[in-house]
């Protein structure tokens, strides 16, 4: 039996469309006051079929956090892809990730103050952004796995952290990141070495 061969194509682009609609309506006020009805209403669907793809807010909140998350991981790689030595990387990784972030009006909603801001609730839970930030932290500095997992996860919290609360401008961010993050995340081993 063949089956609907097409059902898995159709059923990710209806997702695909009703997370674009979210972005759309993320990128015109703070995630954390966008519902579902608004979402469904900008998708063009009801809201039945929108629990059919998403069964609550969270998860679909979260679906839309994970795509986003990959896309940026693969824009900051494209963007310190020739940046070797290990202090730079890490500079210029978290300072592209915080560009790509507030460039991004729907991406820039999930870290308002003026609501809670959902973007560090969903950064510290989501298992993609681990991972993401873990493989980020390895392309540093391979070390072992709960070292790794402590750093990274040292690494989502400080993001977050300047997400809310930036720096003057990235001159000041890529200050405090040398002074303060730089030694912390890069092993003193890999530094005597630069």
């Amino acid at each position: 039996m063949a089956g609907d061969w097409l059902a898995a194509r159709r059923t990710e682009v209806a997702a695909d469309r009703i997370l674009d609609a979210a972005g759309e309506l993320f990128a015109g006020k703070e995630a954390a006051t966008v519902g579902m009805h608004e979402i469904a209403s900008a998708a063009g669907c009801s809201r039945a079929t929108l629990y059919r793809y998403f069964e609550n807010r969270e998860a679909l909140y979260t679906a839309y956090v994970h795509r986003e998350s990959y896309r940026l991981y693969r824009e900051m790689t494209e963007q310190i892809m020739a940046v070797t030595d290990p202090r730079e990387r890490l500079i210029e990784g978290m300072l592209a990730c915080l560009r790509n972030v507030r460039q991004s009006p729907a991406l820039a909603s999930w870290f308002a103050t003026t609501q809670r801001p959902i973007g560090a609730e969903m950064a510290e839970q989501s298992e993609v952004i681990k991972a993401l930030t873990e493989a980020f932290v390895i392309s540093l500095a391979p070390d072992e796995p709960e070292v790794v997992a402590h750093r990274a996860r040292w690494l989502v919290r400080l993001m977050t952290s300047l997400l809310v609360f930036p720096g003057r401008d990235e001159a000041d961010e890529r200050e405090m990141l040398t002074e303060f993050v730089v030694p912390v995340l890069v092993p003193a081993a890999d530094q005597a070495t630069q």
